[in-house]
Parts: structure tokens; C-alpha cells; sequence
């Protein structure tokens, strides 16, 4: 048996090499900071919206930050497995999230509903950014793990929007 010893991950040989690994993590890095920045911005308007609809955008915001919150450690063990330290600070998030840091000051309910469209679809996007890599390097657990994340996404996205047409 063939040793591998690679920078940062000794040892392992599931079938994707060192460098594919690092490209595919780093690509997780980036959806795990986009989910947990839009977890924390969701989190935040549950506990801020207010108005005529504050039942139903309360409720259904606790459903999305639950889902964004059971996501988050899927996406950091994967990065694990491919043998990568997953980032877990608010410093690497902020540099590693293409997403805004929620508004300081609460905007109106329906100003929530538009900054989580926008969230959930670059949330899509970067998890769309990581698919040709795993498809290239075989890396199977994680096009389904992305397969997962751009649904969720997607669909979220598409409910919030429902919300803003006139």
C-alpha cells in the first residue's frame, strides 16, 4: 500500500488526490461561511421582524434557521473528511462569505424577505461553484451534499420570493 504523504492530510487515500481535496475544502469553506453568515442573518430578523405578518415571518424564519443550522456541520465534516481544518471563527467567515453581515439596524419585514432572496441565491451560487470540482475529482459524497444544499436553497429562495409579489 502506497503512502501518502501530502501536506496537511498524511495518510489518506480515498481516491482523490491532495490537490483536488484542498480545491474541493476550500469550495466547502466558502459554502460553510456563506450558511453560517445567512443562519446568523435569518436568526436575527426571527428574533427582529415585526408588522402584520410577524406570525408567519416568524415561524417560518425559525424553520429556515433550524434547516441553515442542521446544515452547517454536514458541510464542516465533509471538509474533514477530505482532510482540511474547517473554519469556525466569525474572522474566517467574514473573509471567506460572499454574503453582506446582516444590517445593524433591523429593516422592515419585507426588507428581511428580500436580503434572505438575495442570501439564499449566492448561498446557491457557491455551492454551484464547488460542483465541477467534486464531479471532476469523483468526489461523490460531496455532489450529493452540494445537490442537497442547492435544493434547499433554491426552493427557499423561490418561497421567499412568493412573498414579495405583489
Amino acid at each position: 500500500m502506497a503512502k501518502n504523504k501530502s501536506a496537511g492530510a498524511p495518510g489518506i487515500n480515498i481516491g482523490i488526490g491532495e490537490k483536488d481535496r484542498a480545491a474541493i475544502a476550500a469550495g466547502l469553506s466558502k459554502l460553510l461561511a456563506d450558511t453560517y453568515t445567512l443562519y446568523l442573518t435569518t436568526h436575527n430578523f426571527h428574533w427582529n421582524v415585526t408588522g402584520p405578518m410577524f406570525n408567519t415571518l416568524h415561524a417560518m424564519f425559525m424553520a429556515q434557521y433550524t434547516e441553515l443550522w442542521n446544515a452547517v456541520d454536514p458541510i464542516a465534516e465533509r471538509i474533514r473528511s477530505l482532510g482540511h481544518p474547517a473554519p469556525g471563527s466569525y474572522a474566517q467567515f467574514g473573509k471567506l462569505s460572499s454574503l453582506e453581515d446582516a444590517p445593524a439596524e433591523p429593516p422592515k419585514a419585507l426588507e428581511m424577505v428580500r436580503i434572505l432572496v438575495e442570501g439564499h441565491e449566492a448561498v446557491a451560487r457557491t455551492a454551484r461553484s464547488v460542483f465541477p470540482l467534486a464531479d471532476k475529482a469523483g468526489d461523490e459524497p460531496t455532489a450529493d451534499l452540494l445537490t442537497q444544499r442547492l435544493t434547499v436553497h433554491e426552493q427557499t429562495a423561490w418561497m421567499l420570493r412568493s412573498l414579495l409579489e405583489p
